[in-house]
């Protein structure tokens, strides 16, 4: 996946601002089932933010790193326990989209 522009970060952010986290990442770690969610929900809504418990800063920030690989998302922004994801879906769904949903706060 090519980087992202300063520009598309910013907007990424903006949207990403109003949202709240769809995928908790537990004391179990990063398991199968969790992978299989964050990939459903990036699937679905291209931009998601995940929760990450622990107090560990290094252990959060490789589980985000190992996450973001593994489904092939970018992290457009990390802040505390939260991280922001982003995924180009294959097909857009426009009901389900955080793009297209939030597209009138991208101007």
């Amino acid at each position: 996946m090519a980087a992202l522009s300063i520009h598309e970060r910013k907007r990424l952010r903006q949207i990403g601002h109003a949202l709240n986290p769809v995928v908790m990442l537990g004391g179990q770690g990063l398991t199968e089932s969790v992978i299989e969610e964050t990939n459903r929900a990036l699937n679905d809504h291209e931009l998601i933010k995940v929760k990450i418990a622990g107090e560990d800063r290094e252990a959060r920030t490789a589980a985000i790193s190992e996450i973001a690989q593994v489904t092939g998302a970018e992290v457009v922004q990390t802040i505390g326990k939260i991280a922001l994801l982003y995924k180009k879906a294959a097909k857009q769904n426009p009901k389900l989209s955080n793009l297209v949903r939030h597209a009138n706060l991208s101007n």
